[in-house]
């Protein structure tokens, strides 16, 4: 189910009085003011919270995989403010909000663990948030590599698309440039380390 290394604070999570509930692909977890019962964390496949604009488009809040907390806010919050969508089969551990919360109000260490883990999902989507405020893909790639270091492996570059709201095509072709033209990218490289930020 999980096959990945996930953070103390999430295996505590997991290690929580709860269930774990499958969903369907296109399946609600919930939905847009419903009242909040539960707190989730999702174990395998992939969970969208989404908001419906009036026109019909859908505003993707977050992509959810193996290992990250669902609507965080859910915590404090007596309703919902989006749905939560499977889009692939998923299966998502449900912890009672009550019970989270004592456990919150009890134990310290959790409630730091928790706070600090929330606090980089904010740093995260303050990072996304620039990135997407950014024109070209080149520009975009560029934060995404400063940000974490390294490109993914070409089987993970379709999601890296996704993180920096291309398409896989027109991301396909900056890298297929950056081929090309190694020796120009890290000249410009060095030279912004020289001139710092």
């Amino acid at each position: 189910m999980i096959t990945i290394m996930l953070p103390d604070i999430i295996v505590s999570l997991v290690s929580m009085k709860g269930r774990d509930r499958p969903f369907a692909e296109g399946e609600h977890l919930f939905r847009l003011d419903e009242p909040v019962d539960a707190f989730f964390v999702v174990l395998d496949g992939r969970v969208d919270l989404v908001r419906f604009l009036d026109e019909g488009a859908a505003l993707v809040l977050q992509r959810a995989g193996p290992g990250d907390i669902l609507a965080e806010a859910s915590l404090f919050s007596p309703r919902y403010h989006c749905d939560a969508i499977a889009r692939t089969a998923a299966i998502v551990r449900r912890i009672p909000r009550q019970t989270l919360r004592e456990r919150f109000r009890s134990d310290p260490e959790f409630a730091e663990g928790l706070a600090a883990h929330l606090a980089r999902g904010i740093q995260e989507a303050r990072f996304r948030s620039e990135v997407l405020a950014l024109r070209t893909v080149a520009a975009r790639l560029d934060a995404w590599r400063a940000w974490y270091g390294a490109f993914p492996r070409k089987g993970e570059w379709r999601h890296l698309a996704e993180q920096i709201g291309v398409s896989p095509e027109a991301l396909y072709r900056e890298l297929a440039r950056r081929r090309k033209q190694p020796l120009h990218d890290s000249q410009t490289t060095r030279s912004r380390r020289r001139q710092g930020p």
